[in-house]
């Protein structure tokens, strides 16, 4: 139940974004925080920092026209969402996936509005992408993509003005051939005004581990504050791509053990633990399905088709795939084989009703604009290096960015305690990232 100041301004909200139903929801999770900082902060309703807040700065829709392997055309809908830019110029990933929609690219850039803000870093929020699958296309085609994506994008994009990132089905090699084309377009070699790219030419140390290894890292802070630690528990992680990948490889260099993790046709149970360097050339190489893992793992690990990578204890759950994936049912199963806490990897992987059950069982939950900003705070870092032509060691940024992670813990933490919420990382996530924001938009005057 949200309060009833804030239930007005969310149903006006529904009304002038119908059809949106994954933005609607994250919307409603941010309002379910804010009744007791309207009380302590009249100022920010008074101004109308929330509506304000729900109301993206910039909506951009453009085509992109490209053609195939085969001579034939095809037309896809491209989006860039700059939600808002109060703390610094827009940043925030693209994302390629026939399942795209503006609802889509807007709930990841509000989410991406308060993540940024609690890195602490001068970024403010921003998403984009497209309804093109690049599945089962040739390299030559997504590059001719890519490049037809970019020919429309370089007029909204700049390092002072916004930063786009790597999301779904975007990886280094698209960061590649998207940076390249903004190259020539522009004439400059402008390296800050994208992130995720090569060693190389610019790119960070860790920024393909960083999301990953942010996500174990939060986890382990949320075990600390009870005494405990990822050192000997045991792990479920959702997905097989790069999140998954290297929450695995840090969980496992605390202690941990993670014996199951899914791809979008199955799951792998590893009880040895999932061997890294295997599941890493069998998505990252060569991009084969988990059935190839376990044929190379040996009689080590069984691979399924039916059933859920949640219905194995654990200790731990790493959701790492894709939005509303953990489901009441599988909080169930979850909470009954006696797992204590919950990191989401991904972007609001947790349904209302998933969350609600942790939330009555006691179990730490780590929520994805927290949990997962590591891999943001790492392309801000990257930004840091282009822009006064650096490179960093491996060791120095994974450094910083386990100092940031612990920070953004301690910022949840304490302030879901002062605002009477104590322990609950969600409503802690959500306040300072608000108020954060808030603030900077009530200074800024009525913009």
């Amino acid at each position: 139940m949200l309060d009833p100041k804030l239930e007005t301004i969310f149903d006006d909200v529904v009304r002038r974004n119908p059809g949106e139903t994954e933005f609607h929801q994250t919307v409603a999770e941010v309002f379910d925080a804010l009744g007791p900082v309207l009380e302590r902060h009249p100022e920010l309703a008074e101004q109308k920092a929330i509506q304000r807040i729900c109301e993206p700065e910039r909506q951009i829709i453009f085509r992109v026209p490209w053609q195939d392997d085969q001579g034939q055309t095809h037309i896809n809908r491209g989006f860039r969402v700059e939600f808002n830019s109060a703390l610094g110029p827009f940043k925030g990933g693209l994302r390629f996936h026939p399942t795209v929609y503006l609802g889509t690219i807007k709930f990841l850039g509000f989410e991406q509005v308060f993540k940024n803000a609690l890195t602490g870093l001068p970024i403010g929020g921003a998403k984009g992408g497209a309804d093109f699958d690049p599945k089962g296309r040739s390299a030559n085609e997504v590059m001719r993509f890519c490049q037809s994506f970019m020919l429309e994008l370089y007029r909204h994009i700049g390092e002072y003005t916004d930063i786009p990132a790597g999301d779904i089905g975007v990886g280094a090699r698209e960061i590649g051939w998207l940076f390249g084309q903004y190259k020539r377009i522009t004439n400059r070699y402008e390296s800050a005004v994208i992130t995720g790219k090569g060693i190389d030419w610019g790119g960070a140390l860790v920024r393909k581990e960083a999301t990953g290894y942010g996500t174990a890292f939060f986890v382990d802070e949320m075990l600390r504050v009870r005494g405990e630690s990822l050192d000997g528990k045991t792990c479920v992680v959702s997905g097989a791509g790069n999140v998954a990948i290297y929450a695995i490889e840090k969980v496992a260099q605390l202690g941990g053990t993670v014996v199951a993790c899914s791809d979008s046709t199955g799951f792998v149970v590893d009880r040895k633990g999932i061997d890294v360097e295997i599941l890493k050339q069998v998505k990252e190489v060569e991009r084969l399905r988990l059935d190839a893992y376990a044929e190379r793992r040996g009689g080590d690990a069984l691979y399924s088709t039916s059933g859920s990578v949640w219905s194995i204890p654990c200790d731990v759950a790493l959701p790492c795939a894709t939005e509303n994936e953990l489901r009441s049912d599988a909080a169930k199963m979850l909470i009954e084989n006696g797992c204590t806490a919950v990191a989401e990897g991904a972007n609001m992987p947790t349904t209302p009703s998933a969350l609600k059950l942790f939330r009555e069982a006691g179990v730490a939950f780590g929520p994805g604009k927290a949990a997962n900003a590591g891999g943001v705070a790492t392309s801000a870092l990257e930004m840091q290096q282009n822009a006064s032509r650096d490179s960093w060691s491996f060791e120095y940024t994974e450094e910083r960015l386990a100092g940031i992670m612990m920070e953004i813990h301690r910022r949840c933490y304490e302030t879901a305690e002062l605002y009477g919420a104590s322990g609950d990382y969600v409503k802690g996530a959500n306040i300072a990232g608000f108020l954060k924001v808030g603030r900077a938009m009530n200074a800024l005057g009525l913009v």
